[in-house]
């Protein structure tokens, strides 16, 4: 059996505005109900699969962890990176995790943002590379291409693959080309995109980190040895998890390989890099559309509200993206899709705040979102899941009123403890000790009024947390 080791650490930005630094686009709907991350992880499901680990930032574990116990998904172990240092450190720390246990097993390594339909397909594709993986191959899966596409790196083979999912050897890595290079790849039938999708055993990818990155393996097999058990999570060591170098797994070990194979993947696949991908995955008849919007004699347009009540109206268009958040509203042509990189680099080059935040702040217990900010006064919408506490706090600039619409609270204000029913509120003066408890089986929404001098987030002082945050 193959332990998949999914990778959702990342923070794209090219799918600004829906997908920021703080709530990346893998755990966000971009097709279906659920995300890219679920949909993912159930894919690697089945007969042929162990539980998955899971390799994430700080930031995003108890999302992950909600996020598989929403799609019934119980992981092997969740890796808490201390900072992102790409993919190479994140597959070293899995395998070297892995070897402890199971130093002849065998891994596959997934991005957890890609989409890929047919999971039965790429189940037997995984299967089919099986054994070249047992005899100690690297084996990395290629993607057929239909079209000349600019935006991916591609794998030159040694020869033209079959009708069947064969490992072919590699000739080498090719990367992004220009629109005439792409053009004269596809026409060869002997180049495929790199899905960036790896299948080996945890004996094979050490030896080629050893070989190739010795440096990086002594800083991260430290991290691992160190690392602390915390909530479910582990969390891999801090000082030595620094040392190790920000590198993709590419360059640091893939092109140095001498026993590397490409199994190609017929099926249909997209890593969603941009708005442009997300309209090819979603168009019908040319138009992709959200369900409160309106295309009047638009062409080729993708149009996405990400707001309830609000409306997307487009008039006249053609090959044109418009994506309307709470706070932000992107409209670009589809050519330029991958320049909302570039356009995100200006935001947090002017410190807005839309640059990397995200309307709805997730947390360990729920998540809220500011419905109006004003002078010395805040209304919040808060939803706290089912079982889930705020921590015990105070707060030195503001007090707070709680009115609930939806469900129980139990609210504990100083010495007192009682139960907030849907349609009752409550007031928590400054300075007071308080803690907010959903003692049911369905989220609990509230609103909350704050009146102070200060409003922000770190006017917060923790006495009791069950996440075990400072």
């Amino acid at each position: 059996m193959i332990t998949p080791v999914v990778l959702c650490g990342g923070s794209g930005t090219r799918l600004w505005p829906l997908s920021r630094k703080s709530y990346p686009k893998q755990f966000s709907s971009l097709i279906g109900s659920e995300s890219l991350f679920q949909a993912s992880t159930k894919r690697l499901q089945g007969p042929l699969f162990n539980a998955p680990v899971i390799v994430t930032a700080n930031d995003f574990r108890f999302i992950a962890v909600q996020q598989l116990q929403e799609v019934g998904v119980d992981p092997a172990a969740v890796l808490i990176e201390p900072t992102g240092r790409d993919t190479a450190p994140a597959i070293l720390a899995a395998a070297l995790y892995l070897h402890d246990t199971d130093p002849d097993g065998m891994m596959l390594v997934a991005p957890s943002d890609h989409v890929i339909p047919d999971n039965a397909l790429f189940a037997a594709t995984v299967e089919a590379a099986l054994p070249a993986a047992q005899a100690g191959q690297l084996v990395t899966f290629g993607i057929t291409p239909d079209r000349p596409e600019t935006g991916y790196g591609y794998l030159e083979l040694a020869a033209a693959p079959g009708e069947t999912a064969q490992p072919i050897p590699l000739k080498s890595f090719v990367e992004k080309p220009d629109s005439a290079s792409a053009a004269e790849m596809l026409d060869a039938g002997r180049y495929l995109w790199n899905a960036g999708i790896f299948l080996f055993s945890v004996k094979a990818i050490l030896a080629a980190f050893e070989q190739n990155e010795p440096d990086m393996v002594q800083a991260v097999r430290a991290a691992v040895a160190d690392a602390k058990a915390d909530l479910g999570f582990l969390r891999l060591a801090a000082e030595p998890w620094a040392e190790a170098p920000a590198i993709s797994v590419d360059y640091a070990v893939m092109e140095k390989a001498a026993n590397l194979s490409v199994v190609p993947y017929a099926g249909r696949w997209s890593d969603l890099g941009d708005w442009a991908a997300v309209w090819r995955e979603t168009e019908t008849d040319g138009m992709a559309q959200t369900a409160e919007t309106t295309a009047i004699s638009c062409k080729n347009t993708l149009l996405r509200s990400e707001v309830e009540g609000q409306h997307v109206v487009g008039i006249g268009l053609e090959d044109i993206v418009a994506v309307a958040m709470p706070d932000a509203v992107l409209v670009s042509h589809k050519d330029h899709a991958q320049d909302v990189k570039q356009a995100v680099a200006q935001l947090k080059s002017a410190e807005a705040i839309q640059a990397e935040s995200f309307p709805k702040d997730h947390r360990p217990w729920g998540w809220f979102e500011s419905l109006v900010i004003g002078d010395r006064f805040q209304v919040k919408r808060i939803v706290v899941n089912a079982g889930a506490a705020l921590s015990l706090q105070s707060h030195v600039h503001r007090a707070e009123h709680w009115i609930v619409v939806q469900g129980t609270a139990k609210v504990t204000v100083d010495d007192e403890v009682r139960l907030v029913t849907e349609n009752q509120s409550i007031y928590i003066p400054l300075g007071a000790k308080h803690r907010m408890e959903n003692p049911g089986k369905l989220p609990m929404v509230l609103i909350e009024v704050q009146t102070g001098s200060y409003l922000g987030e770190d006017d917060i002082i923790r006495y009791e947390d069950i996440y075990a945050r400072d």
